[in-house]
């Protein structure tokens, strides 16, 4: 199920760009590839992806939860339909009956 839904994430969630934030991340970058030596940039990317990741799982179950919540409130009010459906029916037929019964009693 998380699959299916995983994959109607892909399909259907179009991440906002934030041209900006993007821009700002990439000249920070460049500065760091100037001032650190290898092993501290390398570590510094290790925390970037990281951190890209946690974010990435973030929206995804973001998305699963709101999903998920959308189809138990859809239960619910299908449950609720059915139930004033019913209720519907018996008062009907329970009007039905007290009208019987009352011409049978004049």
């Amino acid at each position: 199920m998380k699959t299916l839904l995983k994959d109607m994430y892909d399909c259907f969630y179009t991440p906002p760009e934030f041209s900006e934030q993007k821009q700002e991340v990439e000249e920070c970058h460049q500065t760091l590839i100037q001032v650190l030596e290898k092993p501290e940039r390398r570590l510094v990317l290790q925390i970037i992806d990281a951190k890209d990741r946690i974010v990435e799982d973030t929206s995804i179950d973001s998305f699963i939860s709101g999903f998920e919540l959308a189809w138990r409130l859809s239960m619910e009010l299908n449950q609720y339909e059915k139930e004033r459906s019913v209720s519907r029916c018996t008062a009907r037929r329970l009007g039905a009956l007290s009208m019987s019964g009352k011409e049978e009693t004049k």
